[in-house]
Formats: structure tokens, C-alpha cells, sequence
């Protein structure tokens, strides 16, 4: 028969020390590690001694209501906050980048072969005979290769002299209707209408004429060349007599005035002014529009873009333009 042994009452208790452990959570962020469990050669604290009583219960601390999380939910927001508290140095990436290719160089723009060295009078003589050879007889490319070549001799040092020859003149007239050759031409005759003499040459040609009556087809910049020409041809006598005995000058010149720039409306008022002042002394006979309508013209074409020349240019005509109908109304008194 087996000896019964007296049941022991064990009174279960609560351990301070795993009370503290399963609420301590250890993590990168706790500063101090919590102590470790006791061997069994250590002596236990007072606190927690056998013989000790055991601890009063306490009151267990008033229910708080908390929204419960989904266990994934929470699991994972711990596992991200543990993940995230570290901070690891990111090694230096084997990888290389992939090497960019450089930009082309942008070309420089050509610059334009400087112009040739001024040419002697005897070489422009011979290039004067051959040009006029080659306007008067010549194929139409065999003319306008002429036109470029005095327009690459003359236009960069206009020549003082020698004079040109009529006939090259008339050739030069003759190219400014033609629509190859007239940008050219204007070019090469401002460029000999620099030079007072030639000015002469040209109006006996008719040069003046031909740019009146060629000026409302030819290109701006063609067209502001032929004005400046015009205007200079103007300044001697035979082309201001010229210029005012032409039925087209004025109403030409007016329309000019509206489709140029600031210096095509220059040279148009400038040629206007020689035809109503009059100061060449002669009395020839002007095919003129009248004097209001001409005077309204230039007040419109100084109210827009304009050099400093052809403000001072239209004033003046203004007041040639007023002398007539000051004169007119002390006439005809009402």
C-alpha cells in the first residue's frame, strides 16, 4: 500500500520581476537594457524573498477603451518602427553611372570673306570697258555676272573717279526693270552716285525717271537704295528738273512714304522737298498733287517710325508745303 504523502498548497503569487519583464520591450531605442532573471546562487532581493508576504493586490487601473488594431496591422506597424529606427550607411554603389554623351559643338558661323582691296583707277577703267562690253552685248548670265562683279569692285570703296561711262550707265538703267539684276543695280548706282559726277552721268540716262517709275516694284531694301539714289541725283540741277517734271514723282513719292522703313521715308521727303521748294530758280512745270493732300501725307508718315533726318526734312517741307496756301488764301480773300 502506498504511503499517501500530504498535499502541498502552493499559493501561486505575483512575481514582480516577470511582472516588469513582460512589459519591458527590447528594442534599438531602449537606453538601458532591463536586468537580466537571477540564478539560483544569487541571492534574491528582500523584495522578493520567499519568506516575504506576498504583495497587497492592487486595484487594477481604470479601463481605457482603445480602438483594438488588426493583429496584421499591428504586427507590421511594430515591425516597420523597429526597421526604421536603425540607421544603416548606404555603401557606395558599385554601379557607375552611364557616362552621358557630350554635346556637339555648335558651329561657328562662317564669317564673309572681307571685301577686296580698293581697285586703281587704270584697273577700274578696264573693268568699266569690259562691264559695259558685256551689259551692252552680252547673254543675260553674262550681264549679271558683270552686275556682281562691279558690285563686288565698287560698293565696299565707292570711286571718286574716274567718271562712269554713259553706256554702262544706260545698262545699269536698263537692269533696275529687271527683276535679276535689280538689286544689284540699285546697289552699284548709289554707290556711283556718291560721287558728284557720276550723278550728272546718271541722270542723262535716265536714271532718275526709271527710278520713279520703278520704285512701288522693286524689294524695301532695293527700294530705300534707288530713293537714296534719286535723292542725291536731286541735288543737281538737271535732276531736280528731272524729278519735277515727272507726272508719277509726287504721287509715287507719297506712296513710298507709307511702305518704307524709317529711312525710305527720308529719302521720299527728301525728294518731295526739292520738288516743292523750288529753290533751283526755274520754273518747270510740276505735275503735282495738291499741296493739302501732300501736307496730311508727311503729318501721317512723322507720326510714325522716322529718323532724326526726316523729322527735320518733313518740317521743312511743311513749311514749303504752307507758303502756297498762305499765298493762296491772301489772294482769294472771303
Amino acid at each position: 500500500m502506498k504511503a499517501q504523502h500530504p498535499k502541498i498548497k502552493t499559493q501561486l503569487f505575483s512575481c514582480g520581476f516577470f511582472r516588469h519583464c513582460t512589459r519591458t520591450v527590447l528594442s534599438p531605442t531602449t537606453p538601458h537594457p532591463p536586468p537580466l532573471p537571477f540564478s539560483s546562487t544569487d541571492s534574491l532581493p528582500p523584495s522578493l524573498s520567499l519568506d516575504s508576504s506576498p504583495p497587497a493586490p492592487t486595484q487594477p487601473d481604470p479601463p481605457t477603451h482603445h480602438h483594438a488594431k488588426p493583429e496584421s496591422e499591428s504586427s507590421s506597424s511594430s515591425t516597420s518602427q523597429s526597421f526604421t529606427q536603425w540607421k544603416f550607411a548606404l555603401p557606395d554603389s558599385p554601379i557607375l553611372p552611364y557616362p552621358q554623351p557630350e554635346p556637339d559643338p555648335k558651329p561657328e558661323p562662317k564669317s564673309k570673306p572681307p571685301p577686296p582691296p580698293p581697285i586703281s583707277s587704270t584697273n577700274l577703267q578696264e573693268l568699266f570697258h569690259a562691264a559695259e562690253l558685256q551689259l551692252s552685248v552680252g547673254s543675260h548670265p553674262e550681264q549679271l555676272a558683270a552686275l556682281q562683279l562691279l558690285e563686288r569692285s565698287l560698293v565696299p570703296y565707292p570711286p571718286p573717279d574716274p567718271v562712269c561711262p554713259p553706256e554702262l550707265m544706260r545698262g545699269l538703267v536698263r537692269n533696275l526693270k529687271n527683276k535679276a539684276g535689280a538689286k544689284a543695280a540699285t546697289k552699284i548706282l548709289l554707290a556711283l552716285c556718291l560721287a558728284e559726277g557720276n550723278r550728272h552721268v546718271a541722270v542723262e540716262a535716265g536714271a532718275a525717271a526709271a527710278v520713279v517709275e520703278t520704285a512701288l516694284e522693286l524689294e524695301a531694301t532695293s527700294a530705300e537704295r534707288a530713293l537714296a539714289a534719286l535723292e542725291l541725283m536731286c541735288t543737281v540741277a538737271e535732276g531736280a528738273a528731272a524729278v519735277r517734271a515727272h507726272a508719277l514723282a509726287v504721287p509715287i513719292m507719297v506712296m513710298m512714304m507709307g511702305r518704307t522703313s524709317a529711312r525710305g521715308k527720308e529719302y521720299a521727303i527728301g525728294v518731295l522737298a526739292v520738288i516743292y521748294s523750288g529753290g533751283y530758280g526755274e520754273e518747270e512745270a510740276v505735275a503735282a498733287a495738291p499741296a493739302e493732300e501732300v501736307a496730311r501725307a508727311v503729318e501721317l508718315a512723322l507720326k510714325g517710325d522716322c529718323s532724326g533726318r526726316g523729322r527735320r526734312k518733313g518740317a521743312q517741307l511743311l513749311k514749303a508745303l504752307q507758303e502756297p496756301l498762305q499765298e493762296r488764301e491772301n489772294l482769294d480773300p472771303k
